[in-house]
């Protein structure tokens, strides 16, 4: 199903970090991490299966920026959680991958947007 650009990502439009991390430095990388999470009322692992695999192309290795990502089944849906190094690499995975391909339809994927939570890092211990 191909869900709308505004109901994708509303409250984060237009929003950007003003600095991006250095990655060899790793205390630099864990102050500015940035985590979502989204619930997907109803969703199922079918639809999560079919909508991973048009983001998250190649299972072995994370998009560029992220450093985390889980996803299972939830009280009545399916969650996704991801961090990524900084809001600002988030913002990039979102406009450049995700909403397009989520405009674009993704077959057998999630049919209802998801309830989005920001997480600015204050601890990510790995």
């Amino acid at each position: 199903m191909r869900l709308p650009n505004d109901v994708l990502i509303g409250s984060l439009r237009g929003s950007a970090a003003t600095s991006s991390p250095n990655p060899k430095n790793k205390e630099s990388v864990m102050s500015k991490a940035f985590g979502i999470v989204h619930y997907f009322p109803g969703g199922t692992k079918k639809q999560y299966e079919a909508s991973i695999a048009a983001v998250h192309p190649n299972r072995r290795k994370l998009p560029k920026g992220q450093i985390f990502h889980a996803a299972g089944p939830a009280k009545g849906g399916w969650t996704i959680v991801a961090f990524h190094v900084s809001k600002q690499s988030w913002l990039s995975f979102r406009n450049r991958v995700l909403l397009p391909a989520f405009q674009k339809g993704i077959k057998g994927g999630f049919t209802q947007p998801p309830q989005e939570t920001q997480i600015k890092v204050h601890n990510l211990q790995r």
